[in-house]
């Protein structure tokens, strides 16, 4: 995508194409326009076709672009925050609505993919949050509590399970949440716009927005060629906001994430890595994930950006820590390296805003971009139906604020996933059977 293997990665390389779009060259009409052509913006769009209406997808570069043709393709449950905490943090009856709704969206991202028979290498086999050390087995520990309180099926395994369950003896043990699993994040994202356009939405991709206006009873959208003027604007951009939705990414702080992807391994290497295909992710602050593609390859990912320093720094690790967790890997080579950036709020929580009159937008998801921009881009959709109020929401509306020393914070990430990554893995003792 735009000539450049580090944005896309295996993802470009492996997900079905899709129908080219074009620039939006004209003044038209619609029921609804939608800013972003991601997980949020193509959900909205397909369920807005889906019921009758013509909505119009005003995509920057092209479909998939930002986070959502990057991200690590983990179909999670829930937000980073545990859900007693993200219960504390809204007022009620926020709170225990968006852990429901949360809990419950990876049902209707794998629903919808088996419904749509969407081609992006779904395994709903659940994922594995794994322990690192006696803190990250008290965090692990109290989400299991937590979830389990709520009805959720997930397991708490100990380390000889966990072990099992991910091939590696380097955890104290894992969180196993069945509701989750992984998918192909491109494909599903080009399955879903391909869907929205079968059933009427019509998508322009290197169409940014640069001006909104309006008219009283609807919006004019205009990008550099062409206008749309519809009662209903859905901005659905995140982490990658830029021109006249760049207020939503100055409320956010960027972390970069990398992800390094092997050649394909032979059937016996694979079958000693997450043998039940579950994803994986790490307990440490500077985390790491790993999971296995439909061809056998391991993507492995973590904090940091493939750029200036950290192009050599961070590739460098991850090749040592997969020789770490998974020491037959040792010399496998790296066929695709690639990355992008995560929009995080100052508490871990999405943020609904409410721009003007019928424009409005949910971002934030810090990282949990798959399920939770499905189930809002739904009720987004379902906001310009007229089903549903913004009363009905699971986030409460909130206002637009800059994130303090927003672009401080984020160098400083970057500058210290370098030196944990300098450092990492150089001293580190291997991971030995039953340590």
């Amino acid at each position: 995508m735009n000539n450049d293997p580090l944005s896309h990665g295996l993802w470009e390389a492996t997900a079905p194409s899709l129908s080219p779009g074009t620039p939006l060259a004209k003044e038209i009409v619609a029921d609804a326009v939608i800013v972003g052509g991601g997980f949020t913006g193509c959900s909205a769009a397909f369920h807005l076709a889906a019921a009758g209406r013509a909505p119009v997808v005003l995509e920057a570069e092209d479909i998939g672009f930002g986070g959502a043709g990057r991200n690590v393709g983990l179909v999670n449950a829930g937000m980073w925050v545990m859900p007693d905490d993200l219960v504390a943090s809204l007022a009620a009856p926020y709170g225990e609505r968006l852990v429901s709704q949360l809990g419950e969206a990876p049902r209707l991202v794998f629903d919808l993919i088996e419904r749509l028979g969407i081609d992006c290498e779904a395994v709903h086999r659940g994922t594995l949050h794994c322990a690192v050390g006696r803190k990250g087995h008290g965090d692990i520990t109290e989400r299991a509590r937590q979830w389990l309180a709520r009805g959720a099926d997930v397991r708490l395994l100990d380390a000889r399970e966990a072990a099992h369950f991910t091939g590696s003896h380097a955890y104290a043990g894992a969180l196993l949440d069945r509701r989750a699993g992984t998918i192909q994040p491109l494909a599903y994202v080009r399955g879903l716009a391909d869907h929205a356009a079968r059933g009427g939405a019509r998508i322009h991709t290197r169409s940014p927005v640069i001006a909104c206006e309006d008219l009283g009873s609807a919006w004019r959208i205009s990008t550099p060629a062409g206008q749309v003027v519809a009662p209903w604007v859905i901005f659905a951009t995140d982490a990658y906001s830029r021109g006249a939705c760049a207020d939503i990414r100055a409320e956010q702080v960027m972390l970069p994430y990398f992800q390094l992807a092997t050649r394909s391994l032979s059937l016996e290497l694979a079958a000693t890595i997450l043998p039940g295909r579950q994803g994986a992710w790490d307990t440490r602050s500077i985390l790491s994930s790993f999971r296995l593609d439909a061809h056998g390859r391991l993507v492995f990912g973590s904090v940091g950006a493939l750029r200036g320093l950290g192009k050599s720094i961070h590739a460098d690790w991850g090749q040592r820590e997969i020789a770490r967790l998974f020491p037959q890997l040792a010399k496998v080579e790296l066929e695709h390296r690639w990355y992008g950036r995560i929009g995080m709020t100052g508490d871990a929580v999405p943020r609904l805003h409410l721009h003007g009159r019928n424009m409005v937008s949910v971002s934030g998801y810090n990282g949990r971009g798959i399920a939770p921009g499905t189930t809002f881009g739904r009720d987004l959709a379902r906001l310009a139906l007229g089903e549903i109020g913004l009363e009905d929401f699971s986030l409460p509306l909130s206002d637009l604020r800059a994130a303090p020393f927003g672009g401080c914070r984020s160098a400083f990430y970057e500058a210290g996933a370098q030196l944990a990554h300098f450092t990492g893995s150089r001293f580190h003792q291997p991971v030995h059977r039953g340590s």
